[in-house]
């Protein structure tokens, strides 16, 4: 039988998995690899860090999807890919022989070389991370009952795109909770977001971008923008604005917590496994592998996918990871099966939603746009349905978002 690795358990490499049960039963072995034992919801890692819901609500252990017939599961560290004696080299393991390698292994926080960035700031794009945001901004608050310093009551979030301001949503709904810790009031609780552009989530109209405006003034969540961040100092950022003169002294924000959102690159395997990328990206062909290795798969994060009529690959979304995983899986099972490949793979989008808040949204999907409560639900729906696709009728039961009037 045909030898099927699949590298990441994140939302791509799951559902690739869970595709191939279903597909090709008895025709391939199925080994799938991830450093740790439970699958997350990454689109709500925001949750976590804020502290409005436990771990426990956007996690499932993978055991719970894979057929144990087919699919072996290993729990280890990718080290890198061997592409010309098709193995991959484990960091506890022995080396995984294949026939096709489905690289899936999500991202990692990207600084861009800006000083202090790793060692002063705290980044967001795991479970282990978020949690460590929660427990620092829990411990900055309940310090202040005996420091009375006003930083402790402070937050920045680096970045305004679309993690950083569902962050910074989920951070005011937080504030009474930290008061509380404080021995404040909420509205001392200061949440400050800063960023390089002028234009926040250009992924969305106008309209929309001036509706996101609106919500975080509303909620009295400073935003600075054309703010080229220059250094992170222990509980401080430094920036120039973009239209600072030469000579200009930085501009200094001081916070007791700094949490990191200004991008992601794909996993640093890629780089050590050789290929050619860009931030962690390659450049996929039209079947979604590597162009020189057709029985390399790269999808999520680590792929770039260029549109027909566009200069940008499409963004990295939960849902082109999902679309991606079952285009291979077919391919896949075309190969397997002797039977015609699909055609070349296409993307089209079901729309965005971002939520700013637990009961606050804003999107549009297939020409209609959302904003507000209703656009809220919308988005708590989206999320239950990756839940479903990922983990069935058992993990949506127990995990989903049904909290739609609070």
């Amino acid at each position: 039988m045909k030898k099927v690795v699949v590298l990441g358990a994140g939302y791509a490499g799951l559902k690739t998995v869970v595709e191939l049960q279903k597909k090709l039963h008895g025709k391939v072995e199925v080994t799938l690899v991830d450093q740790n034992d439970y699958h997350y919801e990454a689109t709500d890692l925001h949750e976590v860090a804020s502290g409005n819901l436990p771990t426990s609500k956007i996690t499932f252990p993978i055991a719970d999807v894979l057929d144990p017939s087919m699919t072996t599961f290993i729990v280890d560290r990718v080290e890198k890919v061997d592409e010309e004696n098709k193995k991959v080299e484990l960091a506890n393991h022995e080396p995984l022989s294949y026939d096709y390698c489905v690289f899936a292994l999500g991202f990692v926080s990207e600084t861009f070389g800006i000083k202090g960035a790793v060692e002063n700031s705290l980044p967001m794009t795991n479970i282990v991370e978020s949690e460590a945001i929660r427990d620092h901004i829990e411990a900055q608050m309940k310090n202040y009952q005996s420091s009375k310093n006003p930083e402790d009551l402070k937050i920045v979030v680096c970045g305004a795109g679309f993690t950083g301001i569902e962050l910074a949503g989920a951070l005011a709904d937080a504030r009474p909770r930290y008061a509380k810790w404080a021995g404040v009031t909420p509205d001392q609780i200061k949440i400050h977001v800063i960023d390089a552009s002028n234009r926040i989530l250009p992924m969305f109209n106008d309209n929309l971008a001036n509706y996101c405006l609106k919500l975080l003034d509303k909620l009295d969540i400073e935003l600075t923008q054309s703010a080229l961040i220059q250094e992170i100092q222990p509980n401080t950022v430094l920036y120039k604005g973009a239209d600072d003169a030469e000579g200009t002294p930085l501009h200094e924000v001081k916070a007791g917590t700094i949490i990191w959102t200004t991008g992601v690159s794909g996993s640093p395997v890629v780089a050590e496994s050789g290929l050619q990328a860009r931030r962690g990206r390659v450049m996929d062909s039209e079947h979604l592998t590597v162009p020189e290795d057709d029985d390399m798969y790269m999808i999520g994060d680590v792929a770039a996918v260029m549109p027909p009529d566009g200069d940008r690959p499409y963004p990295t979304t939960a849902q082109i990871a999902l679309k991606m995983a079952r285009y291979v899986a077919k391919d896949i099972e075309a190969r397997v099966n002797g039977t015609k490949r699909p055609g070349a793979y296409t993307f089209s989008s079901l729309g965005t939603v971002a939520s700013v808040g637990n009961t606050r949204a804003f999107g549009e999907s297939k020409g209609i746009t959302m904003k507000g409560y209703p656009a809220s639900v919308v988005k708590k729906m989206i999320m239950n349905k990756s839940l479903f696709v990922q983990g069935g009728l058992k993990e949506l039961i127990a995990k989903g978002r049904f909290d739609l009037y609070h």
